[in-house]
């Protein structure tokens, strides 16, 4: 049975001072420069499995290609875009100054820290009110119930939400293993579609389930 987050009418505003971040950037001395924690392959699989992407998709903060190369695996055409350049996609992209939508769906694993992830998201859902595209969005699970993002929630309802065990957003191959702190975080992809009204579904995800796959299972039909 779904959960619910109630609509609010209040729409509170998410400033960020973008201009004070330089190309190289890091919100604070325990963050990797750049917010860049990449998404495993596993995690995009499963959102893969319960939703379906009709069109061209937008990656904004693309990285190496991590979510964007499991996309374009499974046969979606994807424009990957990012702020840095790490070698992958069109590099020197500010997402948040961008002002027209790129693809039709948005799916990304947004920055964190001082907004960043609030307004990636805003902007998203922007863009996807323009092009009737859908935007899925891999966030820490803490957020859903963190007191200054409730009325937010309440105001921006996805239509489902999906949390994903056992996932670890970070380089290994640039920084060796993720500190044990970091180990315990937990992610949930939010997805918002066009015209949704009423609660939120929930649905639960196994990345154990997705590890070193290179299809979707049969059984694991889209979620309503």
């Amino acid at each position: 049975m779904s959960t619910a987050i109630i609509i609010g009418a209040r729409r509170p505003s998410f400033v960020v001072n973008h201009a004070a971040l330089p190309e190289a950037f890091r919100i604070s001395p325990r963050r990797i420069p750049n917010e860049y924690y990449p998404t495993p392959p596993e995690a995009t699989r499963a959102l893969l499995s319960v939703e379906q992407f009709e069109g061209s998709i937008w990656e904004p903060a693309c990285g190496e290609g991590a979510i964007a190369s499991v996309l374009i695996a499974a046969g979606h055409k994807v424009v990957s875009t990012d702020l840095v350049d790490y070698g992958f996609g069109i590099a020197g992209v500010d997402f948040l100054k961008e002002t027209r939508p790129r693809a039709r769906h948005i799916v990304t694993n947004p920055p964190y820290g001082s907004g960043l992830a609030d307004a990636f998201i805003t902007k998203s859902l922007g863009f996807a009110a323009e092009t009737g595209g859908s935007v899925a969005m891999l966030l820490n699970l803490a957020s859903l119930a963190h007191r200054t993002r409730t009325s937010w929630w309440r105001a921006h309802p996805p239509a489902r939400l999906y949390a994903i065990d056992d996932v670890v957003c970070w380089p290994t191959h640039r920084y060796g293993p993720a500190p044990s702190h970091f180990t315990k975080h937990r992610y949930f992809w939010a997805v918002w579609i066009p015209n949704h009204q009423g609660p939120s579904a929930f649905w639960w995800l196994s990345s154990a389930e997705f590890r070193q796959r290179q299809s979707f299972p049969k059984n694991n039909n889209k979620r309503r």
